[in-house]
Parts: structure tokens; C-alpha cells; sequence
């Protein structure tokens, strides 16, 4: 008989641990997912595409309805998980009804940041975090001669903006930094990427804090500390986001910032599993997607009876910012003992940093091309000597291929 697997939670990492379980370990287990949001999984990394009317919702689902079904695989979306009862091995819906696991995941996500501001709470202010957003960002768009400020600049900052910006509403982008991204992006490429969402027709504001969103009934604009005062029908907060430990939490599992998870991706309790941005492994949380399909990777290798583990994630991210490639991997931030080579065109705007510590490659920054993102990143996972290779690193993987 088939152990009940519960997956609360229906995003990307419940989606990639679902496609790789029924692969490994079809009809092991008897796998039900139960999301909040009445859609089918998504990929959140769209949803400025959809924003922006270059995509409908549909065309970002991660598998059409037919994929779950041919794989056994039981949805309840739309009533979200309430709690979990650790004594009955339950989990309780929001509507009363219980659902019975053997063993548990939780792939619940994280939760937007609001951020402590007067006037958080009035009519206008939206997050970007689901579609529900995007459809409240949409119906703002289509009234004409809507304004509208983005505050953080970060890749969900920019992502919305750009969205915005394709939806044809003028917008400025805010961020307290000297420069966008700046956990992934040094200072050159942060330049780099600044002039290219300029040229979007998004106004950016760097080193410019936030103090109080101004409006009566509903929002009228941002008043930064400096005596600004931008105006906005609309006021979208991007500035990150925390792990979603709720029900861990309120099930007295072991949540510091995360939900606390050892090598094997297991809770405090041995049936209960944790995946994704709500995960805390090692002390770290991540907020990418590759880390959360690693872990999704290794869980279902555990679940089919192997004996794998998660040895923990090289945060590296790999995407279009709004349409210009960038690629961030290991280490960035340079300092004592580092050395760099730099490769930089601006007429092609192309910009390649690579940090070196060691003899070893510790770090890469890309930006306007990022073909040789993985095989960096390669050389940054496997610590290998890059002595013999040095004179044609900046060029990429066929020059250094060429030369051998």
C-alpha cells in the first residue's frame, strides 16, 4: 500500500519535487499538494511577463493539468493548510476537512516584505510576490495616466518595474543602495544594469530612503527622508522577502529563520520534511530558485530510498533582468587575499569580473553575456586550479578549450 505524501505548498519547489519523485519512485507513495492560490503551479520568475502582457497566466503554468493527473498526483489548491496536528498525523484545511500523511513536506514559500512605513495599509499599496498581485497591478494599469513607484532594487524591484513599464505605466524605481542588485552585482555591473533599466524609460533613484507613503483614502505618492515627495496613484513594495515558517512553527517544529532542516532535508520531526525558500539549512536560507530544485532533487532521491543528501547550494543566479542577461555566482564581494580580472566592452555592453582567491576561481559577475555562466560556476563548485587557464579565463570555456 502507498505511504500518504503531503506537499503543502504549490509552487515551483512542490512542482520540481513532484516531477522528480513520480520519476524515481512511481506509486512508492500516494502524493497529495496543497497550495493556497487557486491557480495550478507557476513560475514566479514570469510574472513580470505576464505583468507586462507579453504572456498570459496559463502560459507561465509549470505543468498543464493533464501532467498531474497522468502521474497520480491528487491537487487541492484554493483551501490552504490551517495547521498541522503532529499527534494525529493530520493536516487540517482552512474549510475543517483533515488529510492524513505518513510523511510530510512543507514547500511553503516565503512571504512578501512590508515594510514598516506610515500609510502601509492604504488603498494602492500592492506587493509583487503572486498573480493575485499582478491581476491588482493590471486592473491599476488600465486606468490611464496611472503613476507608479517601486520601492527596492532588487530582482523583484526590477522585475515589477519592467512589468510596469510594459504595461505603459510610468514609473520610478527606488532603492535605499548605491547601486541595483547589490547581493549579486558589484559596483561596474550594478552600473551596467542601471543604465539598462533607464533605458526601459524607469527612473531609478538610488541611496534614497523611503519614510512615508502619503495619501488620505488611498495613495498619492512616496516622501523619502531627504524632503522628496515623488508623486504615485500606485505604490509597489519589492524589497524582499522571509521564509514562510507559519505552520512549522505553530507545530513547535525547530524554525529559526527558516524552517531548521539537517543534510537528509528533515524537520525537527523525522516525517517532516522542508524545501525552498522556507528551508533553513545550515544557517542559510535561499531565495533562488536552483537551490530549491536541488533540495527537491535530493528529497525525492531520500523518499525513493536512496541514500542521499544536501551538502548545502553555491548561490549563483542566472536570468534576464529585464531582458539583459545576467549571471552572479559564489563570492562577489572580493576583499583581502582576492584578486580580479576584469573584461570589459562598454560599446557592447558587456562586462566580466572574475574573482580569484587561492589559485581558484571564488567568484563571477556577468552582465550582457552570460554563455559561460555555468562553466564558471563549474570551476567555482569543483575548486579548480585555473593557473593553467588564467591568461584565457576572461574569454570563456572555447578560448580556454582553444588554448589547451
Amino acid at each position: 500500500m502507498s505511504e500518504p505524501l503531503l506537499v503543502i505548498g504549490n509552487g515551483m519547489a512542490a512542482a520540481k519535487l513532484c516531477e522528480e519523485l513520480t520519476r524515481r519512485a512511481l506509486g512508492r507513495h500516494a502524493v497529495a499538494v496543497i497550495g493556497a492560490e487557486p491557480h495550478l503551479a507557476y513560475n514566479r520568475v514570469l510574472l513580470s511577463e505576464v505583468l507586462a502582457g507579453h504572456m498570459t497566466a496559463a502560459e507561465a503554468e509549470m505543468k498543464p493539468a493533464a501532467w498531474w493527473r497522468e502521474r497520480g498526483v491528487t491537487l487541492q489548491y484554493g483551501t490552504p493548510a490551517a495547521a498541522i496536528d503532529r499527534a494525529a498525523r493530520d493536516v487540517i484545511l482552512a474549510d475543517g476537512r483533515r488529510l492524513p500523511f505518513g510523511k510530510l513536506v512543507l514547500a511553503t514559500g516565503s512571504h512578501p516584505i512590508r515594510l514598516p512605513l506610515p500609510g502601509m495599509d492604504l488603498p494602492g499599496v500592492h506587493t509583487f510576490r503572486d498573480l493575485d498581485d499582478v491581476e491588482a497591478l493590471l486592473a491599476a494599469a488600465a486606468v490611464p495616466g496611472t503613476r507608479a513607484v517601486v520601492i527596492g532594487g532588487g530582482l523583484l524591484g526590477i522585475e515589477a518595474a519592467a512589468g510596469l513599464a510594459g504595461a505603459g505605466v510610468e514609473n520610478r524605481l527606488v532603492h535605499l543602495q548605491d547601486r541595483l542588485m547589490e547581493r549579486q552585482l558589484d559596483v561596474a555591473a550594478g552600473a551596467f544594469l542601471k543604465r539598462a533599466v533607464e533605458a526601459k524609460g524607469i527612473e531609478v533613484l538610488l541611496g534614497a530612503a523611503s519614510e512615508a507613503i502619503e495619501g488620505d483614502t488611498r495613495v498619492t505618492g512616496l516622501r523619502l527622508k531627504d524632503g522628496r515627495v515623488i508623486p504615485a496613484d500606485i505604490l509597489v513594495v519589492a524589497c524582499g522577502v522571509t521564509p514562510n515558517a507559519d505552520l512549522a512553527r505553530a507545530a513547535g517544529l525547530d524554525v529559526k529563520r527558516g524552517i531548521v532542516v539537517d543534510d537528509t532535508l528533515a524537520a525537527s520531526d523525522p516525517d517532516i520534511f522542508a524545501i525552498g525558500e522556507c528551508a533553513e539549512h545550515r544557517g542559510m536560507t535561499y531565495g533562488l530558485v536552483a537551490p530549491a530544485y536541488e533540495q527537491a532533487g535530493v528529497l525525492a532521491r531520500r523518499l525513493a530510498g536512496e541514500d542521499a543528501r544536501y551538502e548545502g547550494s553555491v548561490v549563483s543566479t542566472n536570468l534576464k533582468v529585464s531582458g539583459v542577461p545576467v549571471f552572479s555566482a559564489g563570492d562577489v564581494t572580493g576583499g583581502p587575499g582576492t584578486e580580479d580580472i576584469v573584461l570589459t566592452d562598454r560599446g557592447l555592453g558587456v562586462y566580466r569580473r572574475l574573482i580569484v582567491k587561492d589559485g581558484r576561481l571564488a567568484g563571477a559577475v556577468l552582465f550582457g553575456d552570460t554563455a559561460d555562466g555555468l562553466f564558471y560556476l563549474d570551476l567555482i563548485t569543483s575548486r579548480t586550479p585555473i593557473a593553467a587557464m588564467r591568461t584565457e579565463l576572461a574569454f570563456g570555456r572555447d578560448a580556454v578549450a582553444a588554448a589547451a
